[in-house]
């Protein structure tokens, strides 16, 4: 230590004791970072076997990942559904069977029950203010799979018959809708229209009437124009013949490749019905038989929708005959060689 008197505090000379070279000599520094490194590697093999074993045998109270998801989806607050005009009796899809024209019981349920569909849509029409019109409001709904066609030609004619419907709306003021998803997979084939139909009869109160065409038909005259007066007491209107349905029983005897169906309770109450026998797998194959034995010159194969209504309105001819009308003085739906040979005589 030196002393300076006079001019300011004494001071001391120390040595850098913070100097880590004379501390750790280049050995010891080394071996810290090997240790490190060996902790490094040892904690990531750790964690990679957590993850194996939660992917295979699961790890105890901890579950699997995708059970995490569940139990952190469970403690998140739930969405409310939006009110709407529609109150649905909450029930599950499958409800008790009922016996079915005779046959086996079927249980398909196209959705939650409705009872009072009517009044319901009355009281929405009373509260929305919409454009004022003379003619009923009509919703022209087709549509195709969601894959495409094994031909491309296939998606070419389906492009085609799109842009005909999207015409003949434009021209007459009609809404359309497409759809290229399967909404219920139970239901599918020639039956995806069905649950379509039910869900934008709910979704559509606006809409009076909705029109299905398959999705390879085409409008042949533009300026034609549905006669809607003619069927104001019915909700179900078809092409065909009432002859060859009621009386000869011919599973031909009318087409649901276009068809118009009213907005109502009793729609909804026949689609049910029809939908009964539509469900894939063993229920379709034995519904099949029915109509094979209650309709002249049907061979044997799973239900189609076109024979399961004409085996309804023939089983429930007191039901439905009434409510269902069978058009033919024109052709609300035919192939194209049957009205071409009708043209030429």
């Amino acid at each position: 230590m030196k002393e300076n008197f006079g001019r300011g505090l004494p001071t001391m000379s120390i040595p850098s004791v913070w100097n880590t070279g004379r501390l750790l000599s280049p050995h010891r520094v080394r071996q810290i970072q090997k240790a490190f490194y060996n902790l490094k590697v040892t904690l990531l093999c750790g964690f990679v076997t957590i993850l194996v074993l939660r992917g295979t045998i699961g790890a105890g109270n901890f579950g699997t990942p995708a059970q995490d998801f569940n139990d952190i989806r469970e403690l998140l607050p739930r969405r409310k559904e939006p009110s709407r005009v529609l109150t649905e009796l909450k029930e599950p899809k499958r409800q008790e069977g009922l016996e079915t024209h005779s046959g086996p019981r079927y249980s398909y349920s196209l959705g939650p029950k409705i009872t009072n569909w009517d009044e319901q849509r009355k009281q929405w029409l009373a509260t929305h203010s919409l454009p004022t019109t003379t003619k009923p409001r009509i919703l022209l709904v087709t549509g195709s799979q969601p894959t495409p066609c094994d031909n491309p030609v296939g998606d070419h004619y389906l492009l085609k018959a799109l842009k005909n419907k999207v015409d003949y709306s434009r021209l007459h003021g009609v809404e359309i809708f497409y759809k290229m998803a399967h909404l219920d997979q139970e239901m599918g084939g020639y039956w995806a229209k069905l649950p379509l139909l039910h869900k934008l009869m709910l979704a559509h109160p606006e809409a009076d009437w909705l029109w299905w065409m398959d999705s390879d038909s085409f409008f042949t005259d533009m300026t034609f124009q549905l006669p809607m007066e003619r069927y104001e007491s019915y909700h179900l209107v078809l092409h065909g013949w009432e002859e060859m349905v009621y009386e000869k029983k011919n599973w031909a005897g009318l087409n649901t490749g276009s068809f118009l169906l009213r907005n109502s309770q009793c729609a909804l109450d026949l689609l049910q019905a029809w939908a009964l026998m539509g469900s894939k797998g063993s229920i379709r194959t034995e519904a099949g038989k029915l109509p094979t034995k209650s309709l002249a010159g049907r061979p044997e194969f799973e239900e189609d929708d076109q024979s399961a209504l004409i085996h309804l309105l023939v089983t429930q001819r007191s039901v439905w005959k009434e409510k269902v009308y069978i058009e033919n003085s024109f052709y609300l739906h035919g192939h194209g060689q049957s009205w071409l040979r009708n043209m030429s005589t």
